[in-house]
């Protein structure tokens, strides 16, 4: 059901870039967060262990696609908060890699 609503929103994209008649950076991060989408599914089907790093990606993807193009018109302050955003959710993941090979290690010891 994800996927096929994530195609679907793909395709609509792709009728809005049609309809404008150019493609914009803004239309290119978004379908880089569709791609993410759509791979965070398919990772979930082939190893159910790592699935919880995938949401972190995307939130790291959208967080870094605000910061690119509000870039000029937003204030130092909100680009510093999005950076401290990214920071974190990048600590989050490395955090949660880490305890998936913790587990694993304690599941399956050499």
């Amino acid at each position: 059901m994800i996927v096929a609503m994530t195609l679907l929103a793909v395709a609509f994209e792709i009728v809005a870039i049609y309809r404008l008649g150019t493609i914009l950076l803004a239309d290119i991060l978004l379908m880089f967060l569709y791609l993410e989408v759509i791979g965070m599914v398919a990772v979930y089907y082939a190893k159910r262990n790592s699935v919880f790093v995938y949401p972190i990606f995307i939130a790291i993807t959208a967080v870094g696609r605000l910061v690119v193009l509000q870039g000029k018109e937003m204030a130092p302050v909100n680009i510093l908060i999005e950076a401290a955003a990214i920071l974190l959710l990048s600590i989050s993941a490395l955090v949660i890699t880490w305890a998936i090979g913790q587990q694993a290690a304690r599941l399956h010891p050499s």
